[in-house]
């Protein structure tokens, strides 16, 4: 199993509740294809390089996870249709 990161930018404009729903979400989206989470990093509201859907703000989270090389796609195909979701990105970690 390879390990990843997922960064997840979910919009400010959404309720405390609702964006623990979508970060829930994410998770059990990469639990359900077969990775293995290790940890959640949480960094907070922050102002985005540029505005995305007139939005300047967002909530950044870091999922870190496990999982085989051909489940990502599924996982990214998922995550580009999730409410709440302003942009995602996926990535393979290199072994130290």
């Amino acid at each position: 199993m390879k390990k990843y990161e997922l960064a997840v930018v979910v919009s400010a404009m959404i309720e405390d509740d609702a964006r623990t729903a979508v970060v829930d979400k994410c998770k059990a989206l990469v639990e359900r294809f077969g990775g293995k989470i290790a940890d959640v990093e949480e960094w907070g509201k922050k102002k985005l390089a540029y505005e995305i859907q007139k939005m300047t703000e967002g909530y950044y989270y870091f999922i870190h996870f496990e999982a085989e090389g051909d489940q990502n796609s599924e996982i990214e195909s998922r995550m580009r249709i999730m409410d709440g979701v302003i942009r995602y990105l996926c990535v393979r970690q290199d072994e130290a």
